[in-house]
């Protein structure tokens, strides 16, 4: 396995948009690169700026960046024309402090980095309305791989994405059981760590059983009453925990689309994850594929996984759904977008299939295509 310096899209994007009285807010997982995307980023710069590297984790930061007091806050930036904060989610009031400083301190831009959406975006959603600018870092994409090693070196490794997933720390780890290990660690010691610590939800095992659940069922419609039912729990439980491992970055849920037919289904979600690798760790499964039999949902997943990527890193405004009616007819993947519709189906193998008659009769702009192993590159990178 190579260990090069991999290419990240988003850095570009930071760049471009950094503007004095904006803050630039960098979402994501935990494990994703956050932080060495942010060191990347100063070190680009170099000499051309006065840049403040801080974590959010250490206490004196804390203290000055809680403070909502103007002078305390412009004596701590001093003369930095940059200020970079990782784990911003740990700094009180952080929203409302942000705000003060790109108010108050003409000419300084912001960088605030956390891996808990839910925690920050509730922090800084409202004071800095009009201020931000944010950001969404992934796994590493399809593009990147391609970007910084080359087509061959991707393609090599499809099967391996499928089963092990793309966090970037796999880049360098050379051996099967040793990847393995790496992904079970990320399960067991970060993936639910802001839920836990932030929600108060004192024992991850339901939230373990919810997604095993979930994993099981990629690409199908989930039932809230049914998940509750098989956990114990009240589907109003289930609901919450479902929302706190989307906000997470977790999994990913989409509703089906509907505009004109009354047999269309609407009121059920599907769910995906970010990665193939937590959902292979989470049911503890890495078998190869020729000894799996949900191949078709690890291609799904990924193919799903990848184009929220993409669509992430162009900023790409896109609405997201699939489109069932009740007499079984399908899409798995709708995308709408410009004022056009576009209809996506996944298959693993080049099996010819031909659109759902009733998409295309129904809706008179819309399109459709499938994307297999022979032509998803142009789906995802």
């Amino acid at each position: 396995m190579k260990n090069l310096d991999i290419q990240r899209q988003l850095s570009r994007a930071i760049l471009s948009a950094l503007q004095a009285g904006k803050v630039c807010l960098l979402y994501g997982p935990r494990r994703v690169g956050k932080t060495y995307l942010l060191d990347k980023i100063r070190q680009e710069l170099g000499s051309g700026e006065a840049i403040k590297l801080l974590s959010g984790e250490d206490r004196i930061t804390q203290q000055n960046l809680s403070s909502c007091i103007i002078e305390q806050l412009r004596l701590f930036v001093g003369n930095c024309s940059l200020m970079i904060i990782d784990e911003a989610q740990k700094v009180p009031m952080i929203g409302l402090n942000l705000k003060l400083l790109v108010d108050h301190i003409p000419g300084l831009k912001i960088i605030a980095s956390g891996s808990a959406s839910f925690e920050l975006a509730g922090s800084v959603g409202e004071p800095l309305t009009g201020r931000k600018k944010t950001f969404y870092l992934y796994p590493i994409s399809a593009a990147e791989e391609i970007e910084t090693f080359d087509l061959q070196f991707h393609q090599s490794l499809l099967e391996q994405r499928l089963i092990t997933g793309s966090y970037p720390e796999l880049y360098s780890i050379n051996s099967e059981p040793d990847r393995h290990a790496y992904l079970h660690e990320l399960v067991d010691s970060y993936l639910f760590k802001d839920i836990l610590e932030l929600e108060n939800i004192r024992n991850a095992r339901k939230l373990v059983d919810l997604l095993t659940l979930l994993a099981f069922q990629v690409g199908n419609e989930v039932s809230v009453s049914e998940l509750g039912n098989q956990l114990e729990l009240h589907k109003n439980t289930v609901s919450r925990y479902l929302d706190l491992l989307e906000k997470a970055f977790v999994i990913r849920n989409i509703r089906g689309f509907s505009r004109n037919l009354r047999k269309e289904v609407t009121k059920t979600s599907r769910y995906y994850f970010y990665d193939n690798g937590i959902r292979n760790a989470i049911i503890n499964n890495f078998n190869p594929l020729k000894r799996r039999n949900d191949t078709g949902m690890l291609w799904e997943n990924y193919l799903v996984s990848e184009r929220i990527k993409k669509q992430a890193y162009s900023r790409r405004r896109t609405n997201n759904y699939f489109w069932r009616t009740y007499d079984q007819k399908e899409i798995d993947w709708v995308e709408e977008r410009e004022g056009r519709l576009f209809g996506y189906e996944f298959k693993y193998t080049d099996k010819k299939i031909n659109a759902p008659g009733q998409w295309l009769k129904s809706y008179d702009n819309a399109s459709f295509e499938v994307i297999n192993r022979q032509n998803y590159l142009g789906f995802v990178v």
